[in-house]
């Protein structure tokens, strides 16, 4: 299984970030100033800007994504929309298939398990308070049990699952990513980002790309039927194969859309699937293309596949459809009606146009989306339209801090190497959820995988900021407070 991909930056170009799975945009629109405090003296960087409207933005429909979270082609169903009207307190990060039935499991962030279709519920810990948010799972054979693993390794195991050891207590170079069970149930992998992977009771050590400098990030792993091998996926699109697990294509040295989120294998491992941010499929082996979500210039953003018992069809999740409140881990100060705010716009292309959008003019608008956020609880900021200015006015009216430190919900993540320009300040977010062990989670404008200049509101995370670049492929270079 594959944990969920938020936004990774790729190349630059005309002062836009092309990102694998998401796309995000700064820009240096020379628009005039809204009322609010001066951007601080001395500086040269990007100016504020007025809404095309004139007067207070429209706002479009928030939550707007179709389909429930799941969808379903080939002889897959989509079931009920058992989470419909639901808030939920985290992101849900993953979707694992029961193996004895039709139904299937999402878990969220927090632990937090959602049994649907039929699928049989046995505990979660989304009633704790966890150091580290959950980002990947895996059921046993019988599908009466399954194991949570955590970004710091930890591993919760419920039902006839067994606990066979973790990496909660070891350190990590990177975050883990997700993992995957033997035929047995007897044992499990866990796999980090960088291609590092761990191996827990009767699971066989079979290689890694631990160590070795990759392309692109690791995002998922599948093993073969009968647990001698394994493959791993990297966000480029690149396949790995180990142990008796052959290659059977890749997308490497392919231009993608937007970049790869997830994978599964085929039941008699000979074939896999890899799944683009956007709800592009691709197949390979003798898996079979059933069909995919990817319509028009904006797509919703896709975190996991799941296929069908018979390989017939498959399962995409869409994270974004579901509503959040943040509220596990509770959040410590802050601005909750910042987060309110911000997880109510959670949307596809809010305005047809250009670049166009409800929170400023039709120009790259991740900023007038922040600083939008922040005008609705009452902060003073003007609406500007580059990310560094926004760093300019927190140091001469809030505080700054480097992304070792920890933020507070509401906060305004700032990614990129400085406030200096827009090659050095790539894009900004709003801190929404933060976690003991320091990963964040954040909503942020003019961000997913549609086109560049169509593009949306979207949940990114978790992630840890000192490892923004194994996840976002951008660093975070400061959190801007009121």
């Amino acid at each position: 299984m594959s944990a969920p991909r938020g936004s990774r930056i790729g190349a630059a170009a005309l002062g836009l970030l092309a990102v694998a799975g998401l796309v995000l945009a700064t820009g240096t629109s020379t628009a005039g100033a809204v009322a609010g405090p001066p951007v601080p003296p001395g500086s040269t960087r990007g100016p504020a800007a007025t809404s095309p409207q004139g007067g207070t933005p429209q706002l479009a429909a928030p939550q707007a994504y179709p389909g429930g979270g799941i969808a379903a082609f080939g002889d897959a169903t989509a079931g009920p929309p058992l989470l419909a009207g639901v808030t939920l307190n985290a992101p849900v990060v993953t979707m694992v298939a029961e193996p004895s039935g039709t139904g299937y499991w999402l878990a969220g962030a927090d632990g937090g398990i959602y049994a649907m279709d039929g699928a049989p519920f046995f505990g979660s810990v989304g009633n704790l308070h966890l150091q580290g948010p959950v980002v990947g799972m895996a059921a046993t054979p019988d599908g009466k049990g399954y194991w949570l693993v955590a970004l710091d390794g930890g591993v919760f195991a419920f039902g006839d699952a067994g606990f066979y050891g973790s990496m909660g207590a070891q350190h990590l170079n990177v975050p883990m990513v997700g993992m995957a069970a033997t035929p047995d149930g007897q044992g499990y992998w866990l796999v980090a980002a960088d291609g590092g992977i761990f191996a827990f009771g009767d699971a066989g050590f079979y290689g890694s790309k631990g160590g070795q400098v990759l392309p692109g990030g690791i995002v998922a792993m599948a093993t073969t039927p009968d647990g001698k091998g394994y493959w791993l996926t990297g966000n480029d699109g690149s396949v790995y194969a180990f142990g008796d697990a052959q290659s059977y294509g890749t997308l490497a040295k392919v231009t993608l859309n937007a970049g790869i989120a997830a994978m599964a294998a085929t039941s008699d491992g000979k074939g896999y699937w890899l799944l683009g941010a956007d709800g592009g499929v691709f197949a390979f082996g003798d898996a079979g293309y059933f069909g995919s979500p990817v319509n028009g210039p904006t797509a919703a953003p896709y975190a996991a596949i799941v296929p069908t018992a018979d390989d017939k069809g498959y399962r995409l999740l869409e994270p974004d459809a579901y509503h959040y409140s943040f509220a596990n881990p509770p959040p410590t100060g802050g601005l909750g009606a910042v987060v309110a705010t911000v997880a109510s716009q959670v949307q596809p292309d809010p305005y047809t146009g250009y670049f166009c959008n409800p929170y400023g003019g039709c120009v790259e608008w991740c900023s007038l989306f922040a600083t939008w956020a922040w005008q609705q609880a009452g902060i003073p900021i003007p609406s500007f339209t580059f990310t560094g200015s926004i760093y300019d006015w927190a140091a001469a009216y809030g505080s700054v801090l480097p992304p070792t430190a920890a933020p507070v919900p509401g906060d305004i993540v700032l990614y990129g190497t400085g406030p200096q320009d827009a090659t050095t300040s790539v894009h900004a977010g709003v801190v929404t959820q933060v976690w003991p062990d320091g990963a964040i989670d954040t909503v942020e404008g003019d961000a997913g995988p549609g086109t560049t200049g169509h593009l949306a509101v979207v949940v990114n995370g978790p992630f840890l900021p000192t490892a923004a670049e194994w996840y976002n492929d951008a660093p975070v270079y400061a959190f801007a407070q009121p």
